[in-house]
């Protein structure tokens, strides 16, 4: 990786406990990552893993009520759906 001044626009400080500081450090010895590469590293990871399809979510979905609970779950509601 390689940053440069001008692509670093936020300092953050964190308070870590021991275990975290020590993971933190057992990163660095077996990555050779600075302590902001794996911050940023794990960052990203939360990320993907916890923000994914939020910007795929499907309009309209959860914003209507047709006052039927099971409505697309219950073949009986279901039935002939889709055909012409």
């Amino acid at each position: 990786m390689c940053y440069t001044l001008q692509d670093m626009a936020k300092i953050v400080h964190a308070r870590v406990d021991r275990e975290t500081e020590a993971l933190l450090r057992r990163l660095q010895r077996r990555t050779g990552l600075t302590e902001s590469d794996l911050l940023r590293e794990g960052l990203k990871a939360i990320a993907r893993e916890r923000l994914v399809g939020e910007s795929d979510r499907i309009a309209g979905v959860g914003e209507f009520r047709s006052g039927q609970k099971d409505l697309g779950s219950n073949p009986r509601h279901l039935a002939g759906f889709g055909k012409k």
